[in-house]
């Protein structure tokens, strides 16, 4: 926080968790997308077809499960392991909460473009818990969900006899975080909870104090436990270069994916994350704590794939980062089962007193994009 800076070739932040800069001021993101263009890609799906066949499932209707919720990325995936590589997935979806009638929608549309499905809804007590607890100790609003994402799905993996689990992509390698996963398509319940949860699952857990029945899908196997069932993870992204909006095209084309009429939350995009009101504070609460939001990851994303030059990005990211949800936050507030007083004070706490300053109820940024 000393020294704040912005890549050279696209916005990230160097605020940004795990993010790095080479000598010339280029973040590890963009690094990555010039590296892709060098990856022997052929080879890397030769590997991904010995992947499926070797997994074909002999005790099982199913080869591999699919998490979606009704998206571009999880739809590409899903109907690419079912056309390409004659696989047939079990797609599951994690309810979540304060769902958006769009989502719905998606999602009914995903299924009946020929996918089985299984929609599991959490217990709502442990899942608002564990939700409230990252908002207030960590700034997380939908932790509980995101721990479920990958709790759930190795749960059902196991019950159901199937080995071979594809999320979509990587967000270490893709945007700029821990690259160590780049040249290995497969991870294991450490990943998870280091990376995705940030280390931060365990004490989550304990200090909710769920009971057993709040507490069933959010337990993570070990990896002494996952070795034990066989258990497979990798992202589709290893073996596929990665790019959202052509899967967004794709996932439109051939599994009814539906955008917003007007853009999303905080952003000049209108095809992404429609699933969940709780998203648009997440982005919130991202500026507020390393002065990057929603516009500002779009628009890098738009940078690296060509469709937005830099001079652009700067003046989207200027006119939509720092929306405030502001019409969602009685919805919050009756969520969390919180007043509203208590829900400015966790905002106030959150906010990086480096990077912003208040005025009335708001904060607004101190710092220039340069």
């Amino acid at each position: 926080m000393t020294n704040i800076f912005f890549c050279k070739k696209c916005l990230v932040m160097s605020t940004r968790n795990r993010i790095s800069f080479n000598k010339d001021g280029v973040c590890s993101a963009c690094q990555w997308n010039e590296e892709k263009n060098k990856i022997n890609w052929k080879k890397r799906e030769k590997q991904l077809f010995k992947l499926c066949q070797t997994n074909k499932s002999k005790s099982s209707n199913f080869d591999c499960i699919v998490p979606v919720s009704g998206g571009k990325d999880g739809s590409y995936v899903s109907m690419m392991l079912k056309k390409k590589y004659k696989m047939n997935p079990l797609t599951v979806t994690i309810r979540p909460s304060l769902e958006m009638d769009l989502g719905k929608k998606n999602l009914s549309n995903f299924i009946n473009s020929g996918f089985s499905h299984l929609h599991i809804t959490i217990h709502q007590d442990g899942l608002r818990k564990l939700n409230y607890y990252g908002f207030e100790k960590f700034g997380f609003p939908y932790y509980g969900w995101l721990i479920a994402i990958h709790s759930v799905i190795i749960r059902i993996a196991i019950n159901f006899k199937i080995n071979l689990i594809f999320y979509a992509e990587d967000g270490e390698v893709e945007y700029g975080g821990d690259a160590k996963l780049k040249d290995n398509p497969l991870y294991d319940s450490s990943y998870i909870i280091s990376n995705y949860l940030e280390n931060k699952y365990q004490d989550s857990l304990k200090n909710c104090k769920l009971n057993n029945e709040e507490k069933f899908w959010f337990e993570i196997p070990d990896i002494k436990s996952l070795k034990k069932e066989n258990i497979i993870i990798t992202h589709l992204s290893y073996y596929h270069k990665w790019n959202s909006y052509e899967n967004y095209i794709y996932a439109k084309k051939n599994c009814g994916l539906e955008e917003q009429k007007s853009r999303n939350e905080g952003s000049y995009t209108n095809f992404a994350q429609n699933d969940q009101k709780l998203y648009a504070l997440h982005c919130y609460l991202m500026y507020l704590k390393f002065g990057f939001g929603r516009a500002n990851q779009d628009a890098c994303i738009d940078i690296r794939r060509g469709a937005l030059s830099r001079d652009q990005a700067v003046q989207l990211v200027k006119m939509y980062d720092n929306q405030i949800p502001s019409h969602l936050f009685d919805e919050y507030c009756d969520y969390y089962k919180i007043p509203k007083n208590k829900f400015f004070k966790i905002l106030d706490k959150w906010a990086n007193k480096k990077l912003f300053k208040k005025i009335g109820k708001f904060w607004y940024p101190k710092f220039n994009i340069v």
